[in-house]
């Protein structure tokens, strides 16, 4: 009695082989379309921040540092050194990475936020205590509170993926977990970062599709509580009046200064400019220079074409946030990309609205472009976890898919 052929045993060895070989090379398949423009237009606005405060801080570094001009540019490039690979990196964790961390680092930063408050390590800077000092390291908790807000309302919008429509179930405990968070930062006085951070926490339940008449009253009691703080400080109120005065369309040496000098260095600079690094205004005349007005030096160096630039940069960058968050798969994808949209591009606008005298001053930073070593490093963190989501937004992770699954789909209840 002879043995059969071995003809199939060849056939699925090459079979394997060619499975496992399509699993190797899609390990490294090409990114996204969204991926590469949300990726390309960050990494624009950085090198751009990065010429911009080495032109606006000359003088205060040189000032400050004994000559050397480059010192606040060269501290802000570290932090641009190291936030960058974190982006990166942050950009290839899976989504399940993100959901297991997220109540850690909201608890950890609300700590810290708790010691720069009640205890002598915070740091009063302008006017707000918002820095925390530990021996020679000094950051901004709030900065990580956004972070830690937006992978939180990741996870918490997935749990309760069912009850979103229900105010009591549903959109009640984010905003008091939420709400908490961000009272801690209103503690310190920083009226400006509260306003970004409350715009992030409801603009995000809008943007993942809540009923507007389920935001209505947070809305408005959001708009009560903002205008009993800014009452209840007198520099603030000083600010405000100071906005809305005509006599700070002239020439006035009081609180008008910065609105004043920051209208000054934009109307310098006309269509064309006066050129890189020939800024009038930063010689002592406009105060944070290379920080919450940064924007005025754009508009002074590099004039009215490098202003819209810069504007159009960031319309390009919500463009791109907003395809991520539209073809993510998962509650968690859409909404921290909605988070990071709101708070990224809101902010801008809260900035560049300010120093065109839009807005009263708040001190808000002009995301990836203003120095500022947290505010850098922390943005380009979330913004590293919306390319995790861009880099395969189609497959949904087991964590996701889990709050999905528990409902069966009509056809399958009736098979």
């Amino acid at each position: 009695m002879t043995s059969p052929p071995r003809t199939t045993r060849p056939a699925r060895r090459t079979e394997s082989t060619g499975l496992a070989a399509r699993i190797r090379l899609g390990a490294f398949r090409p990114e996204s379309k969204d991926y590469f423009l949300l990726l390309g237009t960050v990494l624009f606005l950085v090198v751009l921040g990065l010429v911009m405060v080495l032109s606006s801080s000359q003088v205060e570094s040189a000032l400050a540092n004994d000559g050397d001009f480059t010192s606040r540019a060269a501290q802000q490039a570290t932090y641009a050194l190291i936030g960058v690979p974190v982006m990166l990196l942050a950009g290839r964790m899976p989504e399940r990475f993100w959901m297991r961390i997220a109540w850690l680092v909201l608890g950890v930063s609300c700590v810290l936020q708790l010691l720069v408050v009640a205890t002598p390590l915070g740091v009063e800077v302008g006017g707000n205590t918002n820095w925390l000092r530990l021996g020679p390291v000094q950051f901004q908790p709030s900065e990580l509170i956004k972070v830690a807000l937006v992978l939180w309302l990741g996870l918490i919008v997935t749990k309760k993926q069912d009850h979103l429509g229900d105010f009591g179930a549903g959109i009640m405990p984010i905003l008091l977990v939420g709400g908490g968070a961000i009272g801690l930062v209103l503690l310190g006085g920083d009226l400006g970062t509260v306003m970004v951070m409350a715009a992030m926490l409801l603009g995000t339940l809008f943007l993942i599709g809540v009923p507007l008449r389920l935001l209505a009253v947070p809305v408005l009691f959001g708009a009560a509580a903002f205008a009993l703080v800014a009452v209840s400080s007198e520099s603030r109120m000083r600010r405000i009046t100071a906005f809305l005065e005509e006599d700070c369309a002239k020439y006035n040496l009081g609180d008008c200064w910065q609105i004043q000098h920051g209208t000054f260095a934009m109307a310098n600079g006309g269509i064309f400019g006066v050129g890189l690094g020939n800024s009038a205004a930063k010689w002592s005349w406009l105060p944070a220079a290379d920080n919450d007005f940064i924007f005025a030096i754009i508009g002074e160096e590099l004039g009215l074409i490098g202003a819209v630039v810069v504007i159009g940069l960031f319309v390009v960058l919500a463009i791109a946030l907003a395809r991520v968050m539209r073809a993510a798969a998962t509650p968690f994808g859409r909404t921290v990309s909605a988070a990071v949209l709101v708070w990224v591009v809101g902010q801008a606008c809260v900035n560049i609205g300010v120093v065109l005298g839009v807005f009263p001053v708040l001190g808000v930073p002009l995301p990836l472009v203003s120095a500022g070593g947290t505010a850098l490093l922390t943005t380009l963190f979330a913004i590293g976890v919306v390319l995790s989501v861009a880099r395969d937004p189609g497959v949904p992770t087991r964590a996701s898919a889990g709050t999905t699954s528990r409902r069966p789909s009509k056809a399958a209840r009736t098979r």
